[in-house]
C-alpha cells in the first residue's frame, strides 16, 4: 500500500492550492487523487467553452435535487467540475473576494484564524492581479486575474446606470470596503485563457517529486484505525485500491461530495449510516445539513441599437469568433460568462451589500429552457439575494461511491430570503430604467411587464430560476460541539481527518465563491503546517 504523508481528495479549488503549499516542504510527500481526468480539452482552455463542457458527463458531476416548490416542483441540476480544477475548470470565471465583514462574521463563529485580516494577506499572496499590488490584491501570486477588454457603448451604459442608481464605480470592484460598488468584473482569465485551480497551482509544481496526482480516483471511504483516519479506500474501477496516509487525510471534494465520503465512512447522523448498514465511527447529525445555495432569477430585456453578443454566438459569426479565438485568443469566445457586476444594499439599513447583479450583453432563449441565445438584440443579468438563510441538505442515499446523493435545495424556506428575491428583481428594474441605458430599452422579455406582485416574482424564481453553483455548508466549520469541523478544519470526534472546501463555510461569502475557497485553502494550509510543526 502506497504511503503518503497527506491524501487530498479532490482537485479542485481548495485541493490544489493545498497540494501547491504542502509540497513547498519537499519532506513532506502528498497524494492529490482526482476523480475525474485532465483538464486539457481546448473546450477548458477556451471562456466561451464553458457551455459545452457544462454539458459534457465526461468532465461534469450532474447532481440531481429533490422536486420541491421553490423549483415548481422540477428536478434541477447542479453541475460540478469532474477533472482537474474541479468546478474551476467549468465555472463561469468570475472572481468575487467577498468582502471584509463575511469574513470577520466567519471568525467571529470559528476563531481570528479567519479573519478579513489572514484572507486578505491569502489574496495578496495567490494572485498576479492586472491591476498590480494593493493593501488586499497580489502582483506576483501564482493565480492570475484579469478585467475584460471587450467594453463598447452598451457596457458603459450598463455600468453608467448604476452609477446613475447611486452606485460607486470601481476600478477594481473587489475593493475590500464593505460598500456597494458597480464595475467591469475581475475575472480568472489571462492573455485569453481560463485560469483554473489546475493551471495556476498545479501546472507549475506538476513535476516535484513529492507530489504525486492520481486520476480517476473516486474515493469510497476514510479508512479507520479506531477513531484515527490512517488512509483511505478507492472505489473499484480506480487506479489504485487504497493509500495510507502517514499524518492526515484531507476531504477536498466539494460542498455536494465531502459530506457523502464522511458518510460512508462511517461520521453523520447515526440513524442515516445504521440505515445503510455502514458502522458508526462518530455521529454527528450536522454532516450534510446546512446546505446554502443562491437561487437566481435571469431577467431579460430587448435593446435597439446597442452592440449585443445574441449574433455573436450562432451561424458564421460563431465560425468566425472560433477562429479569432483559435488564431488571436480574443474576441467573444475569451469573455467570461459575465463582466460587469454590481453589489447593492436591499436599503440603506444594512451594513453592506446584500444583493448581486451580474450582467451580460446577451439574453437566452426560454423557449429552448436557455440553451440558445436570442435572436434580437437582448441584455440579461442573473440577480440575487448574497447571504440566504434557508438551509438545505445533502445526504447519501446508498453505499455505493458512484451513485450521487440526494439533494435538497430547500431556497426560499425562510420570509427574509423570499422578501430579497422580490426586492432584488425590482432594484434590477430600476437598475435598467437608468440613463444611458434606458435609452436602448424596447421591453423587458423575461419575467415581463405583467410580472408585478410578489407572489408572481417568486414565481417566475420557482419556475425559471436557477442556482448559482455556489454551495457551501454541508460541513460546517464553528466552535461547538455540534459543528462537522473546528476551526482549524479538523473532522470533530475523530483524528488525523479535516475538511477543506466551500463545505466548511457557515455562510456563502458575498458573491461567487472560487476566490474565497482558494483563500480558505490557502489560509488552511497555513494552520495545517502549522500544526506540523508544533
Amino acid at each position: 500500500m502506497a504511503e503518503f504523508d497527506y491524501i487530498i481528495i479532490g482537485a479542485g479549488a481548495a485541493g490544489c492550492v493545498l497540494a501547491h503549499r504542502l509540497t513547498n516542504n519537499p519532506r513532506i510527500r502528498v497524494a492529490l487523487l482526482e476523480a475525474g481526468g485532465k483538464d486539457d480539452s481546448y473546450f477548458v482552455k477556451m471562456p466561451k467553452g464553458l457551455a459545452k463542457v457544462m454539458q459534457d458527463p465526461r468532465r461534469t458531476w450532474m447532481y440531481q435535487t429533490q422536486p420541491e416548490a421553490s423549483s415548481a416542483f422540477k428536478e434541477e441540476y447542479w453541475a460540478r467540475g469532474r477533472l482537474m480544477g474541479g468546478s474551476s475548470s467549468i465555472n463561469g470565471m468570475m472572481y468575487v473576494r467577498g468582502q471584509p465583514g463575511d469574513f470577520n462574521e466567519l471568525a467571529a463563529q470559528s476563531s481570528a484564524d479567519w479573519d478579513w485580516e489572514h484572507i486578505a494577506k491569502a489574496y495578496r499572496e495567490i494572485e498576479s492581479h492586472e491591476l498590480g499590488a494593493a493593501a488586499s490584491r497580489g502582483a506576483d501570486g501564482p493565480l492570475r486575474i484579469s478585467l475584460p477588454d471587450r467594453r463598447n457603448a452598451l457596457t458603459e451604459a450598463v455600468i453608467q446606470a448604476g452609477v446613475r442608481l447611486g452606485l460607486p464605480r470601481k476600478e477594481d470592484v473587489n475593493e475590500p470596503d464593505d460598500q456597494p460598488a458597480v464595475g467591469y468584473a475581475s475575472r480568472t482569465i489571462w492573455d485569453g485563457r481560463r485560469q483554473s485551480a489546475s493551471t495556476a497551482f498545479i501546472d507549475p509544481i506538476r513535476d516535484r517529486d513529492n507530489l504525486t496526482i492520481i486520476s480517476g480516483a473516486t474515493v469510497d471511504r476514510v479508512l479507520f484505525d479506531g477513531d484515527r483516519a490512517v488512509g483511505v479506500a478507492l472505489a473499484p474501477g480506480s487506479a489504485a485500491g487504497s493509500l495510507r496516509a502517514r499524518r492526515e487525510v484531507i476531504l477536498a471534494a466539494g460542498a455536494l461530495a465531502s459530506p457523502g465520503i464522511l458518510q460512508r465512512s462511517g461520521v453523520g447522523a447515526r440513524e442515516l449510516l445504521e440505515s445503510l448498514g455502514i458502522e458508526v465511527v462518530h455521529d454527528n447529525a450536522q454532516v450534510g445539513q446546512n446546505l446554502i445555495e443562491h437561487r437566481g432569477l435571469l431577467p431579460q430585456w430587448r435593446l435597439s441599437g446597442a452592440p449585443s453578443d445574441n449574433r455573436e454566438y450562432a451561424g458564421l459569426r460563431l465560425l468566425k469568433n472560433t477562429l479569432q479565438y483559435v488564431f488571436r485568443r480574443r474576441g467573444p469566445m475569451s469573455s467570461a460568462a459575465y463582466e460587469i457586476g454590481a453589489w447593492l444594499k436591499s436599503d440603506e439599513s444594512q451594513p453592506r451589500p446584500d444583493i448581486q447583479f451580474l450582467i451580460a450583453p446577451f439574453t437566452f432563449d426560454y423557449a429552448t429552457e436557455r440553451q440558445t441565445l436570442e435572436k434580437h438584440p437582448g441584455m440579461g443579468m442573473v440577480i440575487y439575494p448574497l447571504r440566504p438563510r434557508s438551509r438545505g441538505s445533502v445526504n447519501i442515499a446508498s453505499r455505493d461511491p458512484h451513485q450521487l446523493p440526494a439533494l435538497q435545495a430547500n431556497y426560499r424556506a425562510c420570509d427574509d430570503d423570499r422578501a430579497l428575491m422580490v426586492r432584488a428583481l425590482r432594484l434590477a428594474r430600476q437598475f435598467v430604467a437608468q440613463s444611458p441605458l434606458a435609452s436602448y430599452v424596447v421591453e423587458e422579455t423575461f419575467p415581463g411587464p405583467r410580472c408585478v406582485d410578489d407572489d408572481q416574482i417568486i414565481d417566475a424564481y420557482d419556475s425559471h430560476g436557477s442556482c448559482g453553483y455556489h454551495a457551501v455548508g454541508s460541513c460546517r466549520m464553528g466552535r461547538g460541539a455540534e459543528s462537522v469541523v473546528d476551526p482549524a478544519l479538523r473532522v470533530r470526534g475523530v483524528r488525523g481527518l479535516r475538511v477543506v472546501d466551500a463545505s466548511i463555510f457557515p455562510g456563502i461569502p458575498a458573491g461567487n465563491t472560487n476566490a474565497p475557497t482558494m483563500a480558505m485553502a490557502w489560509r488552511a494550509a497555513d494552520l495545517i503546517l502549522r500544526d506540523l510543526d508544533s
